[in-house]
């Protein structure tokens, strides 16, 4: 597993809850097989706790690995949706990546 930007040490700040529970999706992930939220190369999984919502973020696309981009507590204040900013960091970070594979061909 290759943590990317904060994502690990913002992982790390999720109660052991969210941890234990998004740590079985990724564990999933690095053993190749899917998890039921997994339909994409860029998966968001979901925990609820004690009335907060957490996510991560993560990338199958390469085979070497799987790659967190993202984890943070959602804190959207328009109902469901992510925030834009987290949307533009996940997105930026998955650009990094592809141009760090990329430059090592």
């Amino acid at each position: 597993m290759i943590w990317r930007g904060s994502s690990k040490a913002d992982f790390k700040a999720f109660p052991e809850h969210v941890q234990r529970e998004m740590g079985y999706a990724l564990f999933l992930a690095q053993m190749g097989e899917r998890h039921p939220t997994m339909v994409r190369t860029v998966v968001e999984v979901k925990e609820s706790y004690d009335g907060n919502a957490y996510r991560a973020v993560y990338t199958v696309r390469y085979a070497d690995a799987v790659y967190v981009l993202h984890a943070f507590q959602k804190k959207s204040k328009k109902g469901i949706e992510t925030p834009k900013a987290e949307i533009a960091l996940i997105e930026q970070r998955l650009k990094n990546l592809i141009d760090d594979k990329e430059t090592r061909r």
